[in-house]
This record gives C-alpha cells, structure tokens and sequence, in this order.
C-alpha cells in the first residue's frame, strides 16, 4: 500500500485495501458462523474478495510504474487454492 501510495496510485492502493483486508475479515466471521451453510456463505465471500484482490494485482503487475507485486499474486493465488479446499470439503460434509 505504501509504495502505491508513494507513487501516486490512490485508486488500485485504496482497491487493494478494501479486498484485501475483506478477505481476513469474512475468514474471521466464517469462524463465528451460525451453521455450515453459514459458514460455506461466508467463505464464498471471502473467495470473492480473493479473486478481486488478485485482480488488482494483476493490473499492478502489468501496468508501467507499479511496484513489483509477485510474490503477492503468488499468496493471493495460494489463498484463493485453501479457500476453494475449505469450501469444497464443508460442502461434501452437508
């Protein structure tokens, strides 16, 4: 975020944020969840908020100026697999 910032990238940074931290915040909530479908609704989300994060990474990797954001793909990429594991094995246990 601070290296977006300090180049002026207030629209991907304050994107970045948003998803980014989204991600966490719905995990965390999943885990106070009421019931399974509670649960699996709640991770969806937090793939969602996954995906839109890689999005933004994306445009950082490919756009001129950004910093090098690699190794963040790479764990959002990673994140997103564990998320999609944690769904599909609640779902199978319906």
């Amino acid at each position: 975020m601070e290296e977006l910032e300090k180049r002026k990238k207030f629209v991907i940074a304050r994107q970045l944020l948003k998803a980014g931290t989204s991600i966490g915040a719905n995990v965390r909530e999943a885990q106070n969840a009421e019931s399974k479908v509670d649960f699996i609704h709640k991770m969806k989300i937090a793939a969602k908020e996954t995906d839109e994060t890689e999005y933004w990474l994306l445009l950082c990797k490919e756009l001129e100026d950004y910093p090098d954001c690699v190794q963040l793909l790479n764990d959002c990429i990673s994140i997103a697999k564990v998320l999609s594991k944690i769904i599909a094995s609640s779902k199978s246990n319906l």
